[in-house]
C-alpha cells in the first residue's frame, strides 16, 4: 500500500439489506475519495453483478470470495468460534495482516468486536474495546463513548475511555488538546457513583494525559463545549438513541 493510497476492507454481507447497501456505499466512497480502493468479501455470484452496474466501481474494487456470513442473532463466542470463514472475519484479518488498512462492517456489533479483539489484539494499557461516535453539536462534532460495548465498566475503564477518546478527536477531528469530560447526574465533584469519582480522580491527577474538565451532565452533550464525553456503555447507548428519537 502507499502512502497516498487507502485500502478498505468491507464486509459484503454484513448489516441490513446486504449487500447492495455495502456497494452502494463502496461507490460514493470511491467518488468522494478517488484514492481510495476497495477488498470486499462476501458471496462473489451476488456481489459481481451489484458492483458492475456501477460505472468505474469494479476498476478500485477486488471481490475476495468469502463461503459465510455472520448473522445479526450469532452471539459472539459462536461467530469467533464458527464463522471463521465469513466475510467480516475474513474482511478484519484483512486489516490485521496489513493488507487494508482498516474494515468497514455494518453486521453484528458484539460479533465485531469479538473478532476484530481476537485478530488485531487490544493497545497496551486498553483492555476493553468501545464505541465511539461523533454527535453534532451547536459548535461542531463531539466524540463520545463507550456507546453500547460495555454496560458496565469500573473506573479504570472510564479512564481508559477518557485517554482513548482524546487520542480519537486528537487524530480524526484534528484538536490538539480535546477537553474531555466525564458524564454524569450533576457536575458537582461528589455527585454520581464510586466508579465515576475514582475515574475523575485519575483524570484530574497532575500528569494525566487528557485535558479534563471534570463531570458532565446530559444536556452538555450538544452544547460542543466539551470535545469528548466519555461514560459507560449503557447509559452511552440509552443516550444516543434519545437523541436520535
Amino acid at each position: 500500500m502507499s502512502a497516498d493510497k487507502i485500502v478498505l476492507a468491507l464486509d459484503g454481507m454484513g448489516g441490513d439489506h446486504a449487500p447492495e447497501v455495502v456497494v452502494n456505499g463502496a461507490d460514493i466512497a470511491r467518488e468522494r475519495y478517488p484514492g481510495t480502493s476497495f477488498l470486499l468479501f462476501g458471496d462473489p455470484a451476488r456481489l459481481k453483478p451489484l458492483v458492475d452496474k456501477r460505472k468505474g466501481l469494479a476498476k478500485a474494487l477486488e471481490i475476495v470470495p468469502a463461503e459465510d456470513e455472520v448473522l445479526a442473532e450469532d452471539k459472539p463466542s459462536f461467530a469467533l468460534r464458527r464463522r471463521r470463514k465469513s466475510s467480516m472475519w475474513l474482511a478484519v484479518d484483512a486489516a490485521a495482516q496489513g493488507r487494508a488498512d482498516t474494515v468497514v462492517s455494518a453486521g453484528n456489533t458484539g460479533a465485531l468486536l469479538a473478532i476484530s479483539m481476537f485478530a488485531m489484539r487490544m493497545v497496551e494499557g486498553a483492555h476493553r474495546p468501545a464505541l465511539a461516535s461523533f454527535l453534532p453539536t451547536a459548535r461542531g462534532e463531539t466524540v463520545m463513548l463507550d456507546l453500547g460495548a460495555n454496560l458496565e465498566c469500573d473506573a479504570e475503564n472510564l479512564a481508559e475511555f477518557g485517554v482513548m477518546g482524546s487520542v480519537f478527536a486528537q487524530v480524526l477531528l484534528g484538536l490538539d488538546k480535546p477537553k474531555v469530560g466525564l458524564l454524569n447526574v450533576g457536575s458537582e465533584e461528589l455527585k454520581g457513583h464510586e466508579e465515576l469519582r475514582q475515574a475523575a480522580a485519575w483524570l484530574r491527577r497532575e500528569g494525566a494525559p487528557v485535558d479534563f474538565h471534570g463531570f458532565v451532565e446530559g444536556n452538555d452533550i450538544g452544547t460542543g463545549n466539551i470535545d469528548v464525553v466519555v461514560t459507560d456503555g449503557f447509559t452511552g447507548n440509552v443516550a444516543l438513541k434519545t437523541i436520535e428519537g
